[in-house]
């Protein structure tokens, strides 16, 4: 059923709701990066070789508003450590102002065997120069989890094991996470197109509550952002040339960015209350795998930031800004905090840029 039992009638709601237009939108990709998909280490270095000669290349000579080239956020699954395959990553992101955050598969697991993975993987992106840091000098890091059963919300406990992760993930240091949408997959949660903060419950129920990012109003310290990308029936790419097919914000081979689908994320995208008119658009993909890395180190992704920067922006007079995981929650703190005029100091508002990046 492709989970439209959990989304659908959300879906019909918020359809029938009246957004105002988007003057300011920021646009963040969570890449599910894994470099060993389905091979060994000779294929994963011979793969950030490729994105590493091909992807400065692709996004050189294309700026957003301010003046800033694409960006790209890598969650690593901490899982597949390897030091040069990592050691590769990291001179990619110091090259093109990327940034790394935390991906994790697991399965069967407690709360005491997740936290030592988290602890050992953290400390390895660490150890690169990668990920934030909290005030207090913990590690703060995203986070996109495997197989999408975030708080053990995959069929049957499968793919996780821990009811109570988002605490685990909170106490590590995690600041947000950006795994959903998962449809057609059973762990999508009812609640969809927001960015909220959750509670940990114990259930996976928690996912489908929470109170949304507001201006002027911040979050307790025992709940979790969760920035969603956009879930919803695009109506201009159908199977069997009738069905609707769903848009889950999922960059591939066969589904590559378009204005089009530029246009439903803004109509569907999160928006921040008392502050409508931003939008935030979280795309997602399995970037390493070639037939998915062809559009972001070829022409069609270029083709699209084009349109992104020529039409939808210069043309129409519209602000348009490229910002990684950790700049997108920087700004949605500054918001948090009462700003409501846009600065580029906003993008490491609170959690500061990687050692790397500096």
């Amino acid at each position: 059923m492709r989970a439209l039992d959990r989304w659908f009638l959300p879906y019909l709601r918020q359809s029938f709701a009246t957004n105002g237009p988007v003057r300011r939108v920021f646009v963040t990709v969570a890449d599910h990066f894994e470099p060993f998909h389905q091979t060994d280490l000779q294929g994963a270095l011979q793969r950030m070789r490729c994105w590493r000669e091909r992807f400065p290349k692709s996004i050189a000579g294309l700026h957003d508003s301010s003046g800033r080239e694409p960006r790209h956020t890598f969650f690593y699954p901490v899982e597949q450590y390897d030091r040069e395959v990592v050691g590769e990553v990291a001179r990619l992101c110091r090259d093109t102002g990327s940034e790394v955050e935390v991906h994790l598969h697991h399965e069967n697991d407690t709360e005491a065997t997740l936290k030592t993975k988290l602890a050992a993987g953290v400390a390895q992106l660490l150890d690169h120069g990668l990920l934030s840091r909290h005030a207090d000098g913990r590690a703060a890091y995203a986070f996109v989890h495997g197989n999408w059963a975030l708080a053990n919300s995959g069929l049957g406990g499968q793919f996780c094991g821990v009811a109570h992760e988002i605490a685990v993930l909170l106490e590590s240091g995690c600041y947000a996470d950006l795994t959903f949408p998962s449809a057609p997959d059973p762990s999508q949660p009812r609640r969809i197109n927001s960015m909220y903060y959750v509670s940990d419950t114990g259930s996976p129920e928690t996912l489908n509550h929470g109170s949304r990012v507001s201006h002027g109003i911040g979050c307790a310290p025992d709940q979790l952002l969760v920035i969603q990308g956009v879930l919803a029936l695009n109506l201009h790419w159908r199977k069997w040339g009738l069905l609707p097919r769903v848009e889950n914000s999922d960059i591939t081979g066969t589904n590559p960015p378009t204005p089009k689908r530029f246009h439903l994320w803004l109509r569907h995208a999160p928006r921040i209350v008392g502050l409508e008119d931003w939008a935030f658009v979280k795309l997602h993909s399995h970037g390493a795998i070639e037939a998915n890395s062809e559009v972001f180190l070829g022409s069609q992704m270029r083709a699209f930031h084009r349109y992104l920067c020529e039409d939808w922006a210069t043309q129409r007079g519209n602000a348009l800004h490229y910002v990684t995981a950790r700049e997108m929650v920087n700004v949605l703190r500054a918001v948090e905090a009462g700003e409501r005029d846009f600065s580029p100091a906003m993008l490491d508002f609170h959690y500061p840029r990687p050692a790397i990046s500096r």
